[in-house]
């Protein structure tokens, strides 16, 4: 970190999702800058680690997808934090089945993580954020150009991204940041993708060219920190839409074995 460098240091944030992937990479540098940090998740076990190897932090378990959890959540973090200065919502539920194959509980999953969970966790929160605090929530580059097998994913990530445009309409006072996101490791996005149908959707992918390079999920993490802790320095600016996506095909879909696939995916 250079001499004068931006940080998290004081800011108080609170992470939902924070179990793997992006919402642990992120509470743990955060905490690790001096940040005071609630993290959340369903698998309490998680969190723990991550605590332990923070060196800090408080824990708070809870499903977004049960309204009272999310309440609980707000109200626990509110308590220890006394006010919030940042929100990052990083849970994604994805099922990877071909959109014909999509069953009415597939698309009640993936509605209630990705849409309803964070407007429901933003509600609670409401009355806890601090002046100039920052909501950040995370959406895919799948939106606009869905991938095959993720439809039901895809389609929860625009209605997402249009929810995050009606929260800046609605309350003004709050800076709503949608980022969306390409693909990084490690993660546990598709941990339960049945491996055969990954393959085969990912020729598919090729062939539409909707596939790229990964990126590693520190990287991403320590853009997200240093441009979130530059937001928070100037609240008089908005910060509304960030993309973060490889800066090239790094990596070409049609190349990816499946074992990496497994990696990069689940």
């Amino acid at each position: 970190m250079a001499v004068g460098a931006l940080t998290l240091e004081g800011k108080r944030i609170l992470v939902v999702g924070a179990s793997s992937g992006i919402g642990r990479a992120f509470a743990l540098r955060a905490i690790r800058e001096g940040a005071r940090v609630v993290v959340s998740a369903r698998r309490a076990g998680h969190l723990a680690e991550l605590i332990s190897e923070a060196g800090g932090g408080a824990a708070v378990t809870g499903d977004v997808r049960v309204p009272a959890d999310c309440e609980r959540v707000a109200a626990e973090a509110a308590a220890t934090l006394g006010a919030v200065d940042l929100l990052l919502y990083t849970v994604g539920a994805a099922p990877l089945r071909r959109f014909a194959e999509t069953t009415a509980e597939d698309w009640r999953a993936v509605l209630e993580t990705n849409l309803v969970g964070p407007h429901q966790v933003i509600r609670a929160t409401l009355g806890s954020f601090a002046p100039g605090a920052l909501v950040v929530v995370l959406s895919s580059e799948a939106v606009g150009r869905p991938y095959v097998g993720l439809g039901a994913y895809a389609c929860s990530k625009a209605a997402l991204e249009e929810s995050l445009r009606m929260w800046r309409v609605e309350r003004p006072e709050l800076r709503v940041c949608c980022v969306t996101q390409g693909a990084s490791i490690p993660t546990d996005f598709g941990s339960a993708f049945d491996l055969e149908l990954l393959g085969e959707v990912m020729q598919e992918w090729a062939r539409l060219g909707v596939a790229g390079g990964v990126m590693n999920t520190d990287d991403v993490v320590g853009v997200m920190a240093t441009t979130f802790a530059a937001a928070l320095a100037n609240p008089g600016v908005g910060l509304e839409h960030i993309v973060l996506r490889p800066p090239s095909a790094a990596t070409s879909p049609m190349e990816m074995s499946v074992d990496m696939a497994k990696e990069v995916y689940t």
